[in-house]
C-alpha cells in the first residue's frame, strides 16, 4: 500500500511539472519605431516622391529576424491627378518602398530606409509641394528567434 501511494504521488508530481512547463508564457518579440524622417525627393522635372529613413528598437523579450519596415500615405489618393499627392493601390510594396532588417537583438536599434511613399506630378510653374498629411511608417512583421 505504501508503494503504491508513493507511486501515485510520483506519477502526480510528474503530471503537475508537465502541466506547469507547457504552460509557460512564451516570450514575446516587439519592435518600436524610434526615429523617422520623411524627406522630399525631386526625382523628375515635375515629379516629386516622398523616401523616408529612420530608426526601429527591439523593445521585446527575445531577438527578431526579418523585420519589415515600410510606410504609408492615408491621406493620399489612389488615383493620378496633377497637383495630388498619389499613391500605389493596396498591393504588394516593391522592394524598394521597404525595408527588410535581417536581425535585431534584444534592446538594440538598427537603421532603415526606403522610398516611395507617396508620388506628386506638378504641372510646369507649378511650386514645390509640402509634405502631405497622415505619413506613416509601420513594422509591418517581424519573427521572433527561438533561443
Amino acid at each position: 500500500m505504501v508503494a503504491f501511494r508513493r507511486c501515485m504521488i510520483f506519477i502526480l508530481s510528474l503530471v503537475l511539472s508537465i502541466c506547469m512547463v507547457s504552460c509557460e508564457k512564451k516570450k514575446e518579440g516587439k519592435v518600436i519605431i524610434t526615429d523617422q524622417e520623411f524627406v522630399l525627393r525631386n526625382d523628375k522635372e515635375n515629379s516629386y516622391t516622398i523616401d523616408a529613413r529612420g530608426k526601429v528598437r527591439n523593445v521585446g523579450e527575445v531577438d527578431v529576424k526579418k523585420v519589415v519596415v515600410t510606410g504609408y500615405c492615408r491621406s493620399c489618393s489612389d488615383l493620378w491627378i496633377v497637383g495630388q499627392w498619389v499613391i500605389t493601390p493596396e498591393v504588394e510594396k516593391m522592394p524598394n518602398q521597404k525595408d527588410v532588417i535581417s536581425y535585431i537583438s534584444v534592446g538594440n536599434e538598427e537603421s532603415f530606409s526606403f522610398e516611395e511613399i507617396a508620388d506628386l506630378l506638378l504641372q510646369v510653374g507649378q511650386e514645390a509641394p509640402e509634405l502631405p498629411e497622415e505619413l506613416e511608417i509601420v513594422v509591418e512583421s517581424f519573427e521572433t528567434v527561438d533561443g
